[in-house]
């Protein structure tokens, strides 16, 4: 394993998730059979070969015709038998490298780890994964693939990613719509710094196109409590003026402020059968992953 697999590959963040498939929810163009849900069925798909039954197997797809002959089961599989594939779509931008008085580690680094980890389960269960980097843009896209080197080459990107100016997630989720050609997953890791109804319009352009979507929403304890007391100066991280101001002031107007933009992200994403997930950076990936995971896989069981 390489420098970049056991930076981003925690151990612990993965003892939590060992075991937890990330199964699509929604119809996905593809399936590996009993994993993943198909919209394809009868003569929409084309015949591509036999296997022999095993218990579970659905048996509506059974060739009695080959088990007059021969006396055996045996499933037809068609072709539409592939893969999930899911894509990482990770904000790069400035405010991402944001990291509070009480973590050891920025907002970027954390979503970087947290899709190490699930690039990592998804081509453990023999899955696809790629990788969209933006900021302002999308700066580098990396295909599906689900070998060892391609994760490798997912993980490396990540680690490479040179934060760029400001964030444009209404954007680079239009553009990541438009270049999926194939029905999938999508996972978003940003601090969803953005106007809130431009992050909404470009959710809704994915679920249009068909995708199922996962929100990772990325803060820093900092942002969500506004811990701060003494007269400060707020950094500018993306091209905007410093501001020197009296905490105490601004507080009640600010978490408001923060309030009605999670209320505003959530409904969005209620109402598109999108999961919100919230990410914060003092809480242990691994607890906060496998959390999310298990609900998952119990609510897709029910």
């Amino acid at each position: 394993m390489t420098s970049d697999s056991r930076r981003y590959l925690d151990p612990r963040v993965l003892d939590r998730i060992e075991g937890l498939d990330l199964k699509a929810r929604l119809v996905v163009e593809g399936y590996i059979s009993g994993l993943h849900k198909s919209p394809f069925r009868g003569f929409s798909v084309e015949f591509a070969e036999h296997r022999e039954y095993v218990p579970g197997d659905d048996i509506r797809f059974l060739d009695w015709k080959v088990f007059g002959r021969s006396d055996r089961l045996y499933i037809k599989r068609y072709e539409d038998e592939t893969n999930l594939e899911a894509t990482l779509v990770v904000d790069v931008s400035k405010s991402m490298e944001y990291r509070g008085g009480g973590v050891e580690h920025s907002k970027l680094d954390y979503a970087r780890w947290a899709a190490a980890a699930l690039a990592y389960l998804i081509t453990q269960q023999q899955d696809a994964v790629g990788l969209v980097l933006f900021d302002d843009q999308v700066r580098r896209t990396l295909p599906t693939g689900n070998n060892p080197v391609h994760l490798k080459n997912v993980i490396g990107a990540l680690d490479q990613a040179a934060p760029g100016p400001t964030t444009g997630v209404a954007k680079a989720l239009k553009q990541v719509s438009e270049a999926l050609r194939r029905k999938g997953l999508v996972l978003l890791f940003s601090d969803l710094l953005d106007d809130a109804h431009a992050i909404s319009e470009g959710l809704k352009a994915v679920r249009h196109r068909g995708h199922e979507v996962i929100v990772f929403h990325v803060l820093d304890r900092d942002e969500t409590t506004f811990p701060f007391e003494r007269l400060t100066r707020f950094l500018g991280l993306e091209g905007t003026d410093d501001v020197i101001a009296d905490p105490e002031a601004l507080r009640a107007a600010y978490l408001a402020e923060v309030d009605d933009f999670t209320r505003k992200v959530r409904r969005t994403c209620v109402a598109n059968r999108i999961d919100y997930v919230p990410l914060d950076t003092a809480e242990p990936l691994g607890t906060t992953l496998s959390a999310y995971l298990a609900k998952r896989d119990a609510r897709r069981r029910r």
